[in-house]
């Protein structure tokens, strides 16, 4: 039997994420430029963002699995962790620690997901895990710590949200964000009470919560249903790369040295581990769709 079509579905999905995480990159800016509670903005964005959903699902189904839930809830803490390392700590920091997610991912999918995990992934734990350390090395100050922390957090959840989303692969997955985003909204929205954000404040929660998390997340679920959880996560490696070079373009924010040392660590090893793991299956795949037919 051929390969070719699913080999097709695949090269779509890993161009679909690969989409989503450019969107999701314009993050690191719009959440500096709101001068808001760091909840707040994470639950006014989570609130436009499930109205978007709602418009395509249309008619949202709950089955209230505990992949289900479990991918709710991790999308939820994910959402807040990552704008509140936003907002206390470099954009290159926050974003750079949450995409050390794969490593997690190579750690659980073994036993939550069967999936196969090989001396190249632990190879890259260690590597990453190096990396992450000098993110500590400097001198930071309370916040710029709990920014860090926080960062490292989002990486963990949405390792699991991760999970819980390639449980769904047969299902609909994007009422779990759908749910997650509600969730935000209702912990979130009540802290606009401590500091609302401006007129241009507002404009920015909107493109937010529409181009940077609404439609982003209809095309993640829609991709991730073809692609495994190791790769789901490794082909956004796109939004680390954008998020902080545009702030700086724009802000003028740069992150420090180490930091610096230690993000290229993480994104050259996470990088040379989907090399690793793609191109042996592309060789196999050509190799067999060059055999003559029997």
């Amino acid at each position: 039997m051929s390969t070719a079509p699913l080999s097709k579905e695949r090269s779509k999905a890993m161009l679909i994420l690969a989409a989503t995480a450019a969107m999701w990159s314009i993050g690191g800016l719009l959440i500096k430029m709101v001068d808001a509670n760091p909840l707040a903005i994470a639950g006014v964005r989570a609130a436009i963002a499930s109205a978007v959903m709602l418009i395509y699902l249309r008619k949202p189904k709950f089955n209230w699995s505990v992949p289900q839930v479990g991918a709710a809830l991790t999308c939820s803490a994910t959402s807040i962790l990552f704008v509140t390392a936003t907002k206390t700590t470099t954009a290159a920091n926050a974003i750079l620690l949450q995409s050390t997610a794969p490593i997690y991912v190579a750690i659980l999918g073994f036993w939550l997901l069967k999936e196969k995990t090989t001396k190249y992934d632990w190879l890259t734990v260690a590597v990453v895990m190096g990396g992450m350390a000098l993110f500590f090395v400097e001198g930071l100050s309370t916040q710029g710590l709990l920014g860090n922390v926080c960062a490292v957090l989002s990486g963990i959840t949405y390792a699991f949200f991760v999970i819980f989303m390639r449980m769904q692969k047969d299902g609909s997955p994007l009422e779990s964000t759908l749910l997650g985003n509600i969730i935000t909204a209702i912990i979130g929205i009540p802290f606009l009470f401590l500091s609302a954000p401006s007129t241009s404040g507002w404009i920015f929660l909107l493109i937010l919560g529409v181009f940077q998390l609404g439609i982003p997340y209809v095309l993640y679920s829609a991709g991730i249903k073809k692609a495994t959880a190791l790769e789901a996560v490794l082909i956004a490696i796109v939004e680390p790369i954008l998020n902080p070079v545009l702030v700086f373009l724009v802000l003028g924010e740069v992150p420090g040295l180490y930091a610096l040392i230690g993000g290229a660590i993480v994104l050259v090893s996470i990088t040379l581990k989907c090399v690793l793991t793609i191109m042996p299956l592309k060789i196999v795949t050509e190799v067999k769709e060059k055999q003559p037919l029997e």
